[in-house]
């Protein structure tokens, strides 16, 4: 397979090429790396955020948005569609890397990940990427500076010059957007944890609705979670049957049906306390080739009311 962050560095030059149209902004800083604004400063929007997730899976998904509805009122949705959901989803967009330089905090996401290739993601799937280059899409409330830079070239084993670094807050049009296309991958990663082999997950298509924008951090994370647990949708085709897909939906957590804000607040923000089982859609369907087709879970579209005020 040819190197994740070469396919993705193509993104990034379409990103600076088209900054302006795309309401990003992208600097160099003192080091030479590149900071791109993708929501901190910049205004960003839908089309930053379908970009951002092009770039977050490496170019290996299809990421569209189409209307739908929530509780009847109408409503964006973001698809996503990948052949290479192992590749695409567990080894570039799962946002697996947690940044903290100095004061500065952030989740890492995108294929700078597989340069390290220290999760167990990679040992299952048996990928590590050799390239120059390293691009990282942060998820944080403020840009990254030379430090953090610094950081990502030292583990990446690359140049800071060779850093590229797409950064957006969770509460912006983007991170709205971003989090919504990961419906699928969160199924992904919920079944290949539940002990079933990634490379036998053949496709992976997910939807989940765009969670209304709120610049309090705090209320963009809980919304976009809810979008996910409460409207994802996902279709999986894996080569063999496997005795725990009831597993893979949000309706299987003992927590269903609690907002994501008040888990956060009674875990006081701290993520390892929250039951994995709860980072999940809400619907699933699983066709074994040649065999039989699980449907599992349910929307909840009251839940979604709530959480968006609706």
């Amino acid at each position: 397979m040819e190197s994740l962050n070469r396919m993705a560095l193509e993104l990034v030059d379409e990103a600076i090429d088209f900054a302006g149209e795309l309401n990003v902004a992208a600097y160099e800083l003192e080091n030479e790396a590149t900071v791109l604004d993708f929501g901190i400063e910049a205004r960003g929007g839908t089309e930053a955020g379908l970009l951002l997730t092009e770039l977050q899976t490496a170019g290996l998904a299809t990421i569209q948005t189409r209307m739908g509805d929530v509780a009847g009122a109408p409503f964006p949705y973001v698809e996503l569609s990948t052949d290479q959901p192992a590749l695409s989803l567990l080894c570039s967009q799962k946002a697996g890397w947690e940044l903290a330089v100095d004061d500065f905090e952030g989740l890492g996401s995108g294929p700078a990940r597989a340069l390290v290739a220290e999760e167990d993601e990679y040992r299952r799937v048996g990928y590590t990427d050799a390239f120059d280059f390293a691009v990282l899409a942060v998820e944080s409330d403020r840009l990254p500076d030379e430090a953090v830079a610094e950081h990502v070239a030292d583990l990446a084993g690359v140049e800071p010059n060779s850093v590229y670094l797409p950064t957006f807050s969770t509460g912006s049009a983007t991170g709205s957007v971003s989090v919504a296309s990961r419906a699928a991958e969160l199924a992904v990663f919920r079944l290949s944890e539940l002990g079933y082999d990634p490379l036998d997950i053949l496709s992976a298509r997910g939807s989940a609705p765009v969670a209304p924008i709120s610049y309090d951090e705090a209320t963009a994370i809980g919304r976009t979670n809810d979008a996910l647990a409460y409207g994802g949708r996902v279709h999986l085709t894996v080569r063999e049957e496997f005795d725990r897909f009831d597993e893979l939906p949000s309706t299987a957590s003992d927590e269903y049906g609690t907002t994501f804000q008040t888990f956060f607040d009674d875990a006081d923000w701290d993520f390892d306390a929250i039951p994995e089982s709860v980072f999940a859609p809400a619907q699933v369907t699983v066709d074994v080739v040649n065999g039989p087709t699980h449907v599992l879970g349910e929307t909840n579209h009251d839940m979604l009311a709530d959480s968006f005020d609706l």
